[in-house]
């Protein structure tokens, strides 16, 4: 099965809400992406509201025809609300602070073990599939598992910094996490600073990858060759696994 693109339009939101207004239209992007060939949708609404706002999450729900992904910290009320309400096909959760300018680290599966596994099983309740974000590390894969989550997202920032010096020196603790984590039965997803530089090694070396979720890398290239087209080339690099 081929990787899956999502596409996180975070960014767009970033833009469009440095001036107010609705330009650009994140729901027409988000739209748009999809009719380009992206085979999900990811927002991360933050507390502050900086970028996806809580009224988009809403008001895209009813819009995406592909996959719907939701990420962010459950450590949040009103983002667990949020997505019991609007039941994405995925919710994603994601240990960021309060005002934590970007995810940086993945869950300690041990030390809040009790907690996702009760989390977790409130969004299974509601039909809604769970990945937690976790890194390069076979406890925290291990420790995942015992969690009942249905995925794991692979965090790839180290991997990313490293890739350009070493890209099998990169790769090795992705592999041995993706193995194990395939062997344990769990999906397996990645994200965080994936690009067209570094993606294709990545899911080629990685067994059973669902699914990348791409924002940042993703609009900027789209700033010089245009959103559908960097759609298209994400997705060229995928398909030529």
């Amino acid at each position: 099965m081929a990787t899956k693109l999502s596409v996180n339009i975070n960014k767009i939101a970033t833009i469009r809400n440095a001036r107010g207004g609705n330009t650009p239209d994140l729901l027409k992007v988000a739209v748009d992406c999809e009719r380009f060939g992206a085979q999900g949708i990811t927002v991360h609404p933050r507390p502050d509201e900086r970028h996806i706002r809580y009224t988009d999450v809403q008001q895209l729900k009813p819009l995406v025809t592909t996959e719907f992904n939701i990420e962010g910290n459950p450590l949040e009320k009103k983002f667990v609300e949020l997505v019991l309400q609007t039941k994405p096909q995925q919710v994603t959760l994601v240990p960021d602070s309060l005002g934590q300018l970007t995810s940086n680290h993945g869950w300690d599966t041990i030390k809040h073990k009790l907690y996702l596994i009760e989390l977790i099983a409130v969004f299974k309740n509601a039909g809604i599939r769970t990945s937690i974000f976790v890194d390069a590390n076979p406890k925290m894969i291990e420790g995942a598992k015992e969690t009942g989550t249905d995925r794991i997202e692979l965090y790839t920032e180290e991997y990313a910094t490293k890739y350009p010096q070493s890209p099998e020196e990169a790769i090795k603790p992705y592999i041995t996490a993706a193995t194990l984590a395939q062997q344990l039965g769990l999906g397996i997803n990645a994200g965080h600073d994936l690009s067209l530089v570094n993606l294709n090694y990545f899911a080629k070396k990685i067994p059973a990858l669902l699914e990348v979720s791409i924002g940042h890398a993703l609009i900027s290239d789209a700033l010089y060759f245009g959103l559908e087209n960097t759609i298209q080339l994400y997705l060229r690099e995928l398909k030529s696994l």
